[in-house]
């Protein structure tokens, strides 16, 4: 913050500039002593002849002594007095009696009015001016409402760590082993180059950091400059565009002009996809500001001589879109991937989260692990803070299972909501969802069931929940056809106890045939249709959504893909009625259960399905 506001030299500017004009306005005014009396007590001088003048200014009446005044009892020179609102016809007549002089001016005749109505125009657009001129070059020194010149302008916002290098470490970087391999020969790099001089060899001067959001890039890049200790310099891609054409580049090679000259040193470049683009395919054509910005990091990057200790990383979600000159042999030729964490690096994860968090003595660190399939880093990171502050609203003094288990839930499923249901759309819900976790209890290659609910979450009205006991890097023919009968499960029950289908299917039949297309036109899971890659959408790698893609195939090719999907799911649907058929007893003592406590876990939902078994047996010894 600067010493004294920017606004205090145009302030007393102005002030000096209105004292003096205000001076000259007055200069020819002597000094008077004015005498406040009523309208009588002037009426009674002007009678006895002790005025010699008078000035009329509206209402106003200031009159001079002169005649008939004796100075020892009256010392002032003029008198003040207004003329009543019904104002005195006398009053002239009486004036011109005494042969008193009489003028008459406008109330704004004042010097102090001439020189204010004067000045106040040209002050107001001086200032107006002036906040206009401030508020522009503040935009363009800091983006929105920074400081500085132009100079400040085309440094850009680049943070730097140079005075202390970051405080993170390798070791609050859990879960990314082989990432962290990958980096930490860069280490011994910044901290003993000669030894890598001598032997003619050259670091790679850039990194290119890749994988899902969440997955921990930009913390890798800050452990890698605090373990090294040298200065860290870090900016988004996006922070480099500016409307105005070439700024981008100037920003470039101020940062790197000022990294190497702090050599050894990082730069750290996040969102590299938003300026790293394929050129020549948007608009503006290679005159466009991200192009020339682009430009001048490839010439920078090839700039580097030999004895400068550079290393640049920049990270990203999207190295599908990135120019194939920037991933070329001496730019970011080394490419690092951070995966998902695994169930022994999501356990490496919380611990490393809750190192300042009261937890209660009942935590599970192996069971949060295993109930966050999927998650990332991030992910994680939230759970901790949710579950921190639900004990807090608690009032809790420390963060217990149940409530890691509650947010684990409002995060994979959404938060609880009240709604009106009637009974019986709640007994469909509970014959639904029933027949999910009854098709999955029974079908050997399905995931475990976790927790059973029929209360409305998020965007769903009830949910079945199944977590994997063990990673899964591939996916067997045989779980993925188990899996087609645990999501058709719910609609098979609705027709086996109701008689009827309801809208509630409506996700389940979209995330079935999305499933069974993929077996079908990506892994070859058909015997009519064969191993031919026949995909009409890419899965991105790291988003986890599908990139729609040309066709490449025909119209016969395309119904022969049609007619296997359509057969797996016919398919897939029959062996869930069978397992529904086989089990009903169980199946309608799980209904009549998950109708009344409405949530039922894995061990709940065993017990349902064996009494149903059980009752079974025993009808049939009777």
């Amino acid at each position: 913050m600067d010493k004294w506001p920017r606004w205090l030299p145009v302030a007393v500017i102005a002030l000096v500039l209105g004292l003096f004009l205000l001076s000259l306005g007055q200069r020819d005014q002597p000094p008077t002593r004015d005498r406040d009396v009523s309208y009588s007590e002037f009426k009674a001088l002007a009678a006895r002849g002790e005025v010699s003048d008078v000035t009329l200014r509206g209402n106003k009446i200031v009159a001079t002594l002169g005649r008939g005044v004796d100075r020892e009892q009256d010392t002032a020179q003029r008198v003040r007095t207004e003329l009543p609102d019904f104002g005195d016809p006398a009053l002239l007549p009486l004036l011109e009696k005494q042969e008193i002089t009489v003028t008459v001016k406008s109330p704004d005749e004042t010097g102090l009015g001439r020189v204010f109505l004067g000045i106040f125009p040209w002050l107001l657009f001086l200032a107006i001016y002036i906040w206009f001129w401030r508020r522009i070059s503040g935009n363009v020194a800091g983006g929105l409402g920074g400081r500085g010149g132009i100079g400040k302008f085309l440094e850009g916002q680049a943070k730097v760590e140079a005075k202390k290098p970051p405080d993170v470490t390798f070791d609050d970087v859990a879960g990314q082993e082989n990432a962290k391999r990958e980096v930490a020969e860069l280490v011994d790099f910044l901290r003993k180059p000669e030894q890598y001089r001598k032997l003619g060899a050259e670091v790679p001067h850039g990194i290119l950091l890749m994988g899902p959001p969440g997955t921990g890039k930009t913390l890798l890049a800050r452990a890698l400059a605090g373990e090294a200790n040298v200065p860290f310099f870090s900016i988004s891609a996006s922070e480099f565009i500016e409307v105005f054409v070439g700024v981008g580049a100037a920003r470039v090679r101020n940062m790197f002009a000022e990294a190497k000259q702090r050599a050894p040193s990082i730069i750290f470049i996040d969102e590299l996809d938003s300026i790293g683009r394929v050129r020549g395919t948007g608009l503006g054509g290679g005159h466009d500001e991200r192009e020339q910005t682009l430009n001048q990091i490839l010439a920078e990057m090839d700039g580097f001589s030999g004895h400068e200790a550079v290393i640049v990383l920049a990270a990203t979600n999207r190295p599908d879109v990135l120019d194939p000159a920037l991933l070329r042999p001496g730019r970011f030729d080394r490419h690092v991937t951070l995966d998902l964490p695994d169930l022994a690096a999501r356990e490496a994860i919380l611990k490393v989260h809750t190192k300042n968090v009261p937890l209660a003595e009942d935590i599970d660190f192996p069971g949060i692990a295993a109930g966050t399939p999927g998650f990332s880093g991030a992910d994680l990171k939230n759970l901790v803070n949710e579950a921190a502050m639900l004990a807090s609203r608690e009032g809790s003094e420390r963060v217990t299972q149940d409530q890691f288990d509650q947010m684990r839930d409002k995060i994979l499923m959404g938060s609880e909501r009240a709604m009106a249901i009637q009974p019986e759309e709640h007994h469909r819900l509970a014959v639904h969802e029933s027949g999910h976790a009854t098709v999955a209890h029974y079908l050997p290659h399905a995931d475990p069931l976790y927790k059973v609910t029929i209360i409305p979450r998020g965007r769903a009205l009830g949910a079945t929940q199944q977590l994997p006991e063990e990673e899964r890097h591939t996916l067997p023919e045989e779980y993925l056809r188990d899996r087609l009968s645990v999501i058709l499960g719910g609609r098979t029950a609705e027709k086996l106890l109701l008689g009827s289908v309801s809208s509630g299917a409506d996700d389940d039949i979209r995330q079935a045939t999305q499933l069974a297309r993929a077996m079908v036109a990506r892994w070859g899971m058909s015997d009519k249709v064969g191993p031919v890659d026949l995909r009409q959408t890419e899965e991105h790698p790291f988003l986890g959504r599908e990139i729609a893609q040309p066709r490449h195939f025909s119209e016969t090719t395309a119904h022969e893909v049609d007619i296997a999907i359509r057969g797996l799911l016919n398919e897939a649907e029959e062996r869930a009625l069978d397992v529904l058929q086989a089990h009903r007893s169980g199946l309608e003592s799980l209904v009549a259960t998950l109708e009344d406590r409405e949530t039922l876990s894995r061990e709940a939902v065993d017990a349902c399905l064996k009494a149903g078994k059980s009752q079974v047996a025993g009808d049939a010894q009777g």
